[in-house]
């Protein structure tokens, strides 16, 4: 009778490990300026999620408003009453520093497929912290090199007074090189550049670089357009991303932009993800989206080798990175990073349809530049 009551306890215990959740929080941005973005990484992400016909994950969205005192109460909600595995979600990196730092220090691992703020790529890094989309002067160290490719030598730039603004500028002089007609920082939100445009005219520049995520992109290239100051302008995709071109219209068209993505990079993952993206939401995919998906499928890839569980065996599976990427190629830096090739990308106009095509590289396999003061 002994022999059979611990038979019978190892089946139980053996059918709970089987049916054991792995609970991943995803808070972000759903209602007020930016929602689009936090909707696309939704998307994109739950689509992975579905087509992996996996019933033993459960994900919790949450909305964070662009808050973040509701982003850091929303966190502490998921991993202390909805014990949460694993967060991702955040969009806006000011969120990002309020809500990580926290959240790896009580063992949970965070997956970004957004926000990459420079304090967490170099002495700031923590081993349960992955960044699944770039570091934040990724794409803007592509647009100065793109810059400086084109002959531009005198640029004015432009961004917002947060973290990710700060490492945009920064980005873009790493690599860009040449002088500056002005430089200058805005409010976040900002909705009027009235005055930022009458500076550009005065400026002298030839060039205008601006990273202006969300609505405040579409307000400023409707103003810009509106003004007859002429001078070309090149920016990072967050300012002409899918859903943004369609608001922003002509006004957008033939401005490059850089991206480590795009709907025409050719390989079958992202091939399958625009068709699939567009069937289940009646909409083409932005960057945001293919992020969301991204950070999706290399969790899902991790938990094909480990359980959260064991934290060791999980976070080497991540650090793998053993999935299919709609960009083709991807690995981490040792910062837990990625490093990834950053195309130039043309707005153009496909029937009714304000998009994007890639017409060159902008920079190949390119890390980020704080991976040397992260000390894991």
């Amino acid at each position: 009778m002994k022999k059979l009551l611990m038979a019978t306890a190892a089946l139980a215990l053996g059918a709970t490990t089987a049916l054991a959740e792995t609970k991943i929080g995803m808070i972000t941005t759903l209602s007020g300026g930016g929602a689009g973005l936090g909707i696309d990484v939704r998307d994109g992400f739950m689509l992975a999620i579905k087509q992996s016909g996996r019933d033993d994950i459960e994900v919790v969205i949450e909305d964070d408003q662009r808050k973040p005192d509701i982003a850091v109460q929303l966190a502490d909600k998921m991993v202390q009453s909805e014990r949460v595995d694993i967060l991702t979600g955040i969009i806006w990196s000011n969120l990002a520093m309020a809500v990580i730092p926290s959240v790896t220090a009580q063992g949970k691992f965070y997956l970004s497929p957004n926000a990459g703020p420079s304090a967490l790529a170099g002495q700031g890094c923590h081993q349960n912290y992955f960044n699944v989309a770039w570091q934040n002067d990724n794409l803007h160290e592509a647009a100065g090199a793109y810059a400086a490719e084109a002959g531009y030598k005198n640029s004015f730039i432009l961004a917002p007074n947060y973290p990710a603004g700060q490492d945009a500028l920064t980005g873009y002089k790493r690599m860009f090189g040449g002088e500056l007609a002005g430089e200058v920082y805005t409010q976040l939100g900002q909705t009027d550049y009235a005055a930022e445009i009458a500076q550009i005219r005065a400026s002298g520049a030839d060039s205008v670089f601006f990273f202006l995520p969300g609505g405040m992109g579409i307000s400023f290239l409707k103003q810009y357009a509106d003004s007859g100051v002429e001078l070309p302008v090149i920016g990072p995709a967050f300012s002409f991303d899918q859903g943004i071109l369609q608001a922003v219209g002509d006004a957008a068209l033939g401005v490059v932009n850089t991206s480590q993505w795009n709907k025409d990079i050719d390989n079958p993952t992202n091939n399958a993800f625009v068709e699939t993206f567009q069937t289940e939401y009646g909409r083409l995919p932005s960057l945001y989206a293919s992020q969301g998906f991204d950070t999706a499928n290399l969790i899902l890839s991790a938990l094909d080798k480990a359980e959260v569980s064991d934290a060791d065996a999980f976070r080497d599976a991540l650090r793998a990175a053993d999935f299919s990427s709609t960009r083709g190629a991807f690995k981490f830096g040792p910062n837990h990073h990625p490093i990834q090739t950053i195309y130039a990308r043309e707005v153009i106009k496909e029937g009714d349809v304000y998009t994007n095509k890639i017409i060159g590289v902008a920079l190949e396999d390119h890390a980020d530049a704080y991976a040397a003061d992260c000390k894991m």
